[in-house]
């Protein structure tokens, strides 16, 4: 039996690197001839939850093995608050030189040979290790194929044009969409040349990988796939709904929050309860969490909310939001006397157990592709509320091209805008009506999604393919 050896890569956060680690789960429950190691870019700032991902990996995974890279200077904070995307390319590429080491030391010098490397998204600078050691590389793309389709537009599109995008500009014909995209809910690297400039090169760099590796199913973006038919696109593999349905829980205080929350869901009817969480990095300031809980009090629905508190302004520290401690301070007087009967108000909430409860009937979420496939899988329709980097083209996908979503806010510039109570408690009870299309498509597009990862699904067919091109590779030669 020919074994084999990958190499992964993530992006050090934890959105990325919880879907990243579905996959590699994936790859070996399906063909025991792979081992993987995983190659740790420690975070360039203090990420509590990441750490204790890791540690549970290289805890129970005998399969993959954890190597911790070196310590790198990162990009000054100045960078990261002018442009993510460039701190974040800046970062990664500052890591090549120990990435090639780390292979070259401890993969090379293995019996088992190495088939390719199973680089992030954002990690895409380490297709040139793969070049220089004589292996192939695969992009795992932890958003959705639309998205692959918009970064390969805009290399397409700057090739043409050469500048980034004017906040006038008009409506977008990309491919990967079904509608005309308005350039409102563009993310907000266009309009900005470092992040622009950034993301051009990720997408010149995806044409480069041997393969793309896409956390979507085929039923679910169609169109998107259709448009990839292009002599220039790598071959693209559907293998998802990646979804890890056991959760994760990061320590006793934890635990014993998380036990509260399904005690408490437990009491209530089927269907009764709307779910508001808005992801690792998710958070608003005192005056957008006050409209929220007036609109949660005049919508009469029983609330289970995620409040994290954003980072007073001024703050020159890059920091992660924290969970409110002093809710009395910031929600409305006497807010949560009036409302301890319906809704409970928690911190880091298990946002996959909590979906699969029979409670929840509707999830107000900050539409990041983690979210929206988990939200698929257990049937629950999102009011959409983006915040942040492509969580506006995302809803602009699931609200107008596929209706799968309701929309809350899509149109604003700026992610700080204050949405007002009534438009918030306006979105929530169409988000509960129980008999709603919306409802209905959802429930319909949960059970594709099942058929999709199981034998005769699509993703499964598609995972198949992959693991083919994968050992089918002439292997980079041991030491």
């Amino acid at each position: 039996m020919r074994r084999a050896e990958l190499v992964f890569i993530p992006t050090p956060a934890v959105g990325h690197l919880v879907s990243i680690i579905e996959f590699a789960n994936l790859l070996l429950g399906r063909d025991d001839r792979f081992s993987i190691t995983l190659l740790v870019i420690n975070p360039p700032f203090a990420a509590a939850t990441f750490d204790a991902y890791i540690q549970s990996i290289a805890a129970s995974h005998t399969r993959i093995k954890c190597i911790h890279l070196p310590l790198v200077d990162p990009p000054p904070q100045e960078l990261f608050r002018s442009s993510v995307e460039k701190y974040v390319a800046d970062f990664i590429d500052s890591h090549k030189a120990h990435v090639k080491e780390a292979i070259t030391s401890s993969v090379l010098s293995d019996s088992i040979p190495l088939a390719g490397l199973v680089v992030d998204m954002f990690c895409t600078a380490m297709i040139d290790v793969g070049h220089e050691l004589g292996v192939p590389s695969y992009v795992f793309f932890t958003n959705n194929a639309a998205c692959l389709g918009f970064s390969l537009y805009l290399l397409t599109r700057h090739d043409q044009v050469g500048i980034e995008f004017s906040e006038s500009h008009p409506e977008s014909v990309i491919p990967s969409y079904i509608n005309p995209v308005p350039s409102s809910v563009l993310p907000s690297f266009v309009f900005h040349k470092q992040g622009y400039i950034s993301m051009v090169n990720q997408g010149r760099k995806l044409k480069e990988a041997k393969g793309i590796i896409v956390n979507t199913f085929h039923e679910l973006e169609s169109h998107a796939f259709r448009s990839f038919l292009d002599d220039g696109i790598p071959p693209v593999y559907a293998v998802g709904p990646l979804i890890n349905l056991k959760g994760q829980t990061n320590s006793e205080a934890n635990q014993a929050e998380h036990d509260k929350i399904r005690k408490w869901l437990d009491d209530q009817p089927p269907s009764s309860v709307v779910f508001l969480c808005f992801g690792s990095m998710g958070s608003f300031g005192a005056p957008q969490l006050k409209e929220t809980a007036l609109a949660l009090e005049r919508s009469g629905h029983r609330f289970l909310w995620s409040v994290r508190l954003a980072s007073p302004p001024g703050n020159d520290k890059i920091a992660t939001p924290s969970d409110c401690q002093n809710l009395e301070e910031v929600l409305p007087a006497g807010f949560l006397e009036r409302t301890r009967e319906i809704g409970l108000i928690c911190g880091w909430a298990p946002q996959v157990e909590v979906l699969a409860h029979k409670a929840i009937g509707g999830f107000v979420s900050h539409c990041g592709w983690n979210s929206i496939l988990e939200s698929l899988w257990h049937g629950v329709p999102i009011a959409a509320w983006p915040i942040y980097a492509e969580q506006k083209i995302n809803t602009f996908q699931m609200v107008r091209d596929l209706g799968l979503a309701v929309e809350l806010k899509l149109d604003c510039r700026r992610s700080d805008e204050l949405v007002v109570a009534e438009e918030i408690e306006k979105a929530v009870k169409c988000l509960m009506d129980g008999e709603s299309d919306v409802r209905k498509r959802v429930k319909e597009m949960s059970g594709k999604s099942r058929k999709a990862v199981v034998n005769g699904g699509s993703s499964f067919a598609s995972l198949g393919l992959l693991i083919e091109t994968m050992l089918g590779n002439d292997f980079a030669q041991t030491e």
